[in-house]
């Protein structure tokens, strides 16, 4: 039976190489590597070099390895938080990030907008605030955000470090690195891989910050504080026994990435993008839920769908293509479409053909 074209957005559809990927790891037994050996860290070199270059990462940044990115939500409110976060909520995940730090005990602020509604520069951050979190694409709702509200955030919160949930736009985005602090994805999704590995870029402000708190007694974590994973990271190892298999498929994707050059991903995902956008405007059964263009995701498309949401799955299903379900409350009127480099033009040509017969 062949595969459906998968385009959920979370575990997604695996980049293309993967599989030819993973028969030469076996075959080389990755799996079984150890991490204290020179040959895992050749890979976790190549794989934060090639991250470096597809995604022209500065050097005052370190390229860390954990669980998820799940956890990375934890690790940077215990390491870079002593008390006050502030969150900007507009969905279900830059949601989760401000109850973990409730759970963690700090006392985080947010401003919260309504699903598919995004921010300006203009908010006002309260005063004492240590860390600015805010997710650049909110998978849940298809909301993206401007590069300049994250500068106008720097601009005018200079003494706050600012972190970056990048889990669902990345590889696409073109960052300045010099507008935030910390920047983290998983790999599930625009990366193609199987899920199970985060990656956490962390700058020196966020080393000193974790830093001073251990100083004053405070816990900022065991074996994936920022110090453990700093001082391993400079040896190209982690501090536990990671997920190397996940490591090396990823240094290989990335190089593969590379070859294709990183202009020509982001030429496709906004040609993808558009016509799918024309697709459910021109269909007189569904609209983009994100109505504000500048806030229009390119890599989480979300359509209404209303009523029509179950017919239009079937068709899909039944030309080998399966679409996210909305998110939440939104569950039976919307559908998510991911948008990352696996997904080919054609695929995504198909996709538009196909909901012009609904």
């Amino acid at each position: 039976m062949r595969p459906k074209i998968n385009f959920t957005p979370g575990p997604s559809q695996l980049y293309f190489t993967v599989e030819d990927h993973v028969r030469t790891a076996f075959r080389e037994g990755i799996p079984t590597l150890s991490h204290r050996s020179k040959q895992f860290e050749a890979i976790y070199r190549k794989s934060v070099d090639g991250l470096r270059t597809l995604l022209d990462i500065p050097e005052n940044y370190t390229l860390v390895f954990t669980g998820s990115a799940n956890e990375i939500w934890e690790r940077i409110i215990q390491n870079l938080v002593e008390e006050k976060s502030f969150h900007l909520v507009n969905g279900s995940f830059s949601k989760r990030f401000f109850e973990i730090a409730q759970q963690l005990n700090k006392k985080p602020e947010k401003i919260e907008v309504a699903m598919g509604k995004g921010f300006d520069a203009s908010m006002a951050i309260p005063a004492g605030t240590e860390l600015i979190a805010v997710t650049h694409n909110e998978t849940s709702s298809g909301v993206s955000l401007p590069m300049e509200v994250i500068a106008g955030l720097r601009a005018k919160n200079p003494g706050a470090l600012l972190t970056i949930d990048a889990v669902s736009s990345l590889p696409y985005p073109s960052f300045d690195y010099t507008q935030f602090d910390s920047v983290f994805f998983s790999v599930q999704k625009g990366f193609g891989l199987p899920a199970g590995l985060g990656v956490w870029l962390i700058n020196d402000a966020c080393v000193a910050k974790a830093e001073q708190l251990l100083t004053k007694g405070i816990s900022i974590g065991s074996y994936h504080s920022i110090p453990s994973l700093y001082s391993h990271a400079l040896k190209y190892q982690n501090p536990e026994t990671p997920n190397v298999l996940g490591i090396y498929l990823l240094a290989q994707v990335v190089e593969d990435m590379v070859r294709r050059g990183i202009q020509n991903i982001r030429k496709e995902t906004e040609y993808k993008a558009a016509i799918l956008y024309k697709a459910l405007h021109d269909n007189g059964l569904t609209n983009p839920f994100v109505q504000e263009k500048a806030f229009q995701s390119n890599t989480v498309i979300v359509a209404e769908c209303g009523e029509h949401t179950e017919k239009i799955t079937k068709l899909l299903v039944e030309n080998g293509m399966q679409p996210g379900d909305g998110y939440g409350a939104f569950k039976k009127t919307q559908l998510r479409f991911a948008n990352f480099p696996t997904h080919s033009k054609e695929q995504y040509e198909l996709l538009v053909d196909t909901l012009a017969k609904v």
